[in-house]
């Protein structure tokens, strides 16, 4: 019989280059602390267990998306297909629910992984992401990029370049990122985050954006070239510590995804309130129509309590830690 598995997998934040992860572009990103926690567990059915509720998957109708929180681990046991597998898979998760920082994916990570190990199937990590991303796209049915499922799997601070990867394919046909970790160059991270209080989703802002490119739009295919280029001069930025050229690239980086329409009122009210209060740059951390923002400021109290005073509902920061993991002797 198996053993019992404990994994999680951390939630992220765009620092720059989102959302060219879709599009053949690269992205600067981080983690934060906020993690999803999964223990799969030998049982003698297959039951699903969070927030107190159980259910049991007892034939492939119980696989059919409901709106739930179930839902995301229907996905990954669609996708897996394993008519034979009997555990009992449990999770939680501290990571912020619909606030662009890839509440769903880290949770969709840490279940495929524990259910991976559970299985005795040894995937490396460019393969948990991919399968990840393919998950959440076609069977979860939530139209993403690869900038989540890479790091919600690879964890710490990378600089991500996604070339190649514009057109979607079957899993195992995927090419493969390319990741670089910055984490040992730079010293410190002066970015705070702020929930707008507005949950969304993120699918509602990137498929109307993604459906204009596909059709060849002059005007988003240009702004997502700019994205990219304002990406690999950031990375130039954050290596250097010129704190003031990557909060303007930031800042240049959300001007192109607002005018596309990829942001939201709730994000231009507290990122205008951001840069009203000394921050070098501001911007979405994910997909707008509400979520987080990410701000660049040197000294941020006097920016964070105006943050607060406007409604923001709750104040983090990036945090280089781990991808997913096993939690070992731990209890999720």
């Amino acid at each position: 019989m198996p053993n019992v598995i404990r994994c999680s997998a951390p939630g992220r934040c765009g620092i720059i280059g989102n959302p060219t992860d879709m599009y053949g572009g690269a992205v600067l990103s981080c983690t934060i602390a906020y993690r999803a926690y999964v223990t799969v567990e030998p049982c003698d059915r297959l039951e699903l267990e969070t927030g107190g509720e159980t259910f049991v998957i007892r034939g492939p109708e119980d696989l059919l998306l409901r709106g739930d929180n179930f839902d995301i681990a229907r996905a990954v046991l669609e996708y897996l297909a394993d008519e034979d597998l009997r555990c009992r898979i449990s999770y939680r998760s501290d990571v912020p629910i619909r606030a662009g920082v890839s509440s769903s994916t880290a949770l969709l990570v840490a279940i495929l992984y524990g259910l991976l190990q559970f299985k005795g199937l040894n995937y490396h990590l460019y393969q948990v992401a991919e399968v990840a991303r393919y998950i959440e796209l076609n069977h979860f049915r939530v139209v993403c990029g690869y900038q989540d499922a890479y790091m919600c799997t690879f964890g710490g601070l990378n600089y991500m370049d996604f070339r190649g990867k514009q057109f979607y394919r079957r899993a195992a046909e995927e090419l493969y990122a390319t990741i670089e970790p910055l984490a040992r160059f730079v010293p410190k991270l002066p970015f705070v985050l702020a929930h707008t209080s507005v949950e969304h989703s993120s699918d509602a802002v990137h498929k109307p954006l993604r459906e204009r490119w596909l059709e060849g739009d002059p005007v988003v295919r240009r702004g997502y070239e700019e994205i990219t280029r304002l990406a690999q001069e950031g990375k130039k930025a954050l290596l250097a510590q010129d704190w003031p050229r990557l909060g303007e690239l930031m800042n240049e980086n959300h001007a192109i995804q607002r005018d596309l329409g990829g942001s939201g009122e709730a994000n231009e009210r507290m990122i205008r309130i951001a840069l009203e209060h000394g921050a070098l740059g501001a911007k979405l951390a994910g997909a707008g129509g509400g979520g987080t923002i990410i701000a660049l400021h040197l000294q941020p109290e006097e920016m964070i309590a105006a943050l607060r005073a406007a409604g923001c509902s709750a104040i983090f920061y990036p945090c280089i830690t781990d991808g997913v993991r096993l939690e070992e002797g731990k209890e999720p």
